[in-house]
């Protein structure tokens, strides 16, 4: 079948937005309609070359859509469900799917090649096969991907605000509630209002953080992180240290989240400066795959035991936690809704990305399939 997708043929080159072929689903493969995808900036880093990638690549790894087609030997998984696509596949059957750590499935290796856990490609442009971001490919109306990749949702939710939860959602929610193991009383810093630090503010109010403290350049993020439960607002690290230091008595964070759009080597002493004694730094945001030197003072690990952890996927189970966050948003408890700040149909990706860059939104949205969203 023929279809439409967003793609990346060259570094520093826009996506374009082009008709594709696509195979029918092979073993094991589910043809997906997708109705909405969100605008995240691990996309964009396939642009940039942060993050290098086997091009030409087919963009999105936040999508909502309905199954359409299966194929053999798919079992849990018929057409007309209505599906998130996990950035990260849980087969649940790997050693780490099976001791609770499923966001380090050992399919997950395969998002390195960009084509189907099998090796080849379903989809293609005049003959030459197309990677897919995160094993996803969601700029796209349709897609084939694994069945691993795909978790089966209530038909009630909407799919406009479940594709948050592919990707940045259970990311920032887990990087507080999991990761940083945040506990009620704890004054808690995100770094980086996006999609992933206004869900981690989420996560930690809804953990019993006793005192958020939200860093970003733009107002306008400052603003929405108040609106999440945010005490206190900075422009950056160093204007935060002040107000954190008195409103601690000194103590300073217990923890502290790192979601900013680029992650930088040489800012890192700045985040521990954040945290006191014993305080945990996480690591979520992207650094480039080419930095290979951070600023650190290594007496902080033994002569205050601060710790720095890394988090993937925000140390989730998508198959439990997709779900979870989804019945959390139904109760009023966690606000997808209110992320989404602006909506584009695909044609107009790259303005969304734009937009991004100049900080107009926390989340933006690809509309896919507005009747269905």
């Amino acid at each position: 079948m023929k279809t439409t997708a967003a793609v990346c043929w060259e570094i520093g080159s826009p996506w374009r937005v082009e008709e594709i072929e696509l195979d029918p689903p092979g073993p094991g493969e589910v043809l997906v309609r997708l109705v909405a995808s969100g605008l995240c900036h691990s996309d964009d880093h396939i642009v940039t070359g942060d993050s290098p990638m086997p091009l030409p690549m087919i963009g999105g790894h936040e999508g909502a859509g309905i199954v359409e087609q299966v194929g053999p030997g798919v079992a849990g998984l018929e057409p007309g469900d209505h599906v998130v696509l996990a950035f990260i596949p849980a087969c649940g059957r790997c050693g780490p799917c099976s001791t609770g750590h499923q966001n380090l499935c050992d399919m997950g290796a395969a998002i390195g090649t960009g084509r189907q856990v099998d090796g080849t490609s379903r989809h293609h442009r005049h003959g030459v096969d197309l990677n897919l971001m995160c094993l996803a490919g969601t700029f796209a109306h349709h897609t084939v991907v694994h069945e691993a990749s795909c978790i089966r949702i209530d038909p009630s939710f909407p799919l406009r605000t479940a594709c948050l939860v592919g990707c940045g959602a259970v990311t920032g929610w887990g990087s507080a509630v999991y990761a940083a193991g945040v506990r009620p009383g704890d004054t808690v810093v995100v770094v980086g209002i996006g999609g992933i630090g206004a869900s981690a503010l989420q996560g930690a109010r809804l953990a019993g953080a006793g005192t958020l403290v939200a860093v970003d350049p733009v107002e306008f993020k400052r603003d929405t992180a108040k609106a999440y439960g945010a005490h206190l607002v900075a422009a950056s690290m160093e204007e935060a240290f002040g107000p954190l230091r008195d409103a601690t008595r000194g103590r300073m964070a217990d923890r502290v989240i790192m979601a900013m759009g680029v992650g930088s080597g040489e800012l890192f002493s700045k985040a521990m400066a954040l945290a006191g004694k014993r305080g945990r730094v996480v690591v979520t945001n992207i650094h480039p795959y080419s930095e290979k030197q951070v600023t650190l003072r290594m007496a902080d690990l033994t002569g205050m035991e601060k710790q720095v952890v890394g988090s993937l996927f925000g140390s989730a189970n998508p198959r439990s936690d997709i779900p979870r966050l989804l019945e959390l948003s139904r109760q009023g408890h966690f606000d997808l809704d209110g992320m989404i700040t602006r909506t584009y149909p695909l044609e107009a990706v790259n303005e969304g990305y734009a937009d991004m860059k100049a900080g107009r939104n926390i989340r933006g949205v690809l509309l896919l399939d507005p009747s269905e969203s």
